[in-house]
């Protein structure tokens, strides 16, 4: 992929991470020293990470017991940030859930950071879904759908479950709709990079991703399309 940007369009792509509350950068993905000798592919998997915090900023990954995780690039959990520069309150509003106690804000996003630094955004809180006490990372498996060849877009959400509290539903969008995919081979393909509890157990098939005004998968209505029994 470091090849394709290069050959033909002559740069190399940077990942980058921020927020209008961050005024608006928080991390940046640039490889260290350290990095220089290793195989490209593993260049590009640690270029893909949202990155290391710029100087002024602070960050940290709180899990749902209020303590800080570990940075281990595995222990997955809300991302706060605090710095001079990012936000301490919002204009004429006396709204504080956004911000703990001690000063830092609360992102909504759900990420690991490893021993390196390198923070990952896995999810949004509000998307995550808890199964059986387990985490499970909607975009992950979005991400995941979307790399199989005859699948165009996939969004997934959380769906009540009497025995595991919730379980993932995926809705799918095929690049052709004339071409057909089986449960089974989704489940299989998923199976290579997912351990079984995380695998989605209903795949429903739709036209389009219903969409946000900026574009982005529009979860709220997909939950809302599911609790009238419009998703089948």
């Amino acid at each position: 992929k470091g090849c394709i940007r290069r050959r033909y369009f002559a740069r190399d792509g940077e990942q980058a991470w921020g927020m209008t509350e961050t005024s608006p950068l928080g991390t940046a993905s640039r490889l260290q020293p350290e990095h220089k000798g290793l195989p490209n592919d593993e260049k590009i998997r640690i270029r893909a990470k949202q990155g290391i915090e710029f100087p002024g900023i602070e960050m940290r990954i709180v899990g749902e017991d209020g303590s800080v995780a570990p940075r281990d690039g595995k222990t997955m959990g809300e991302l706060q940030v605090r710095g001079v520069w990012v936000i301490r309150s919002y204009f004429k509003t006396l709204n504080r859930e956004n911000f703990t106690e001690d000063g830092w804000f609360r992102t909504g996003d759900v990420s690991t950071i490893d021993a390196d630094g390198y923070m990952t955004i896995t999810d949004r809180t509000k998307d995550l879904i808890k199964s059986g006490g387990e985490w499970i990372s909607s975009v992950s498996l979005e991400s995941a759908l979307m790399a199989h060849p005859k699948i165009k877009e996939a969004a997934v959400i959380a769906i009540p479950d009497t025995k595991w509290s919730e379980r993932p539903l995926a809705t799918i969008v095929l690049a052709d709709k004339e071409d057909t995919v089986s449960e089974e081979e989704l489940k299989q393909f998923l199976s290579l990079n997912f351990v079984s509890y995380q695998i989605p157990d209903r795949y429903v098939f739709i036209d389009q991703v219903p969409r946000t005004s900026v574009g982005k998968f529009d979860k709220k209505e997909i939950r809302r399309l599911f609790s009238e029994g419009e998703l089948s």
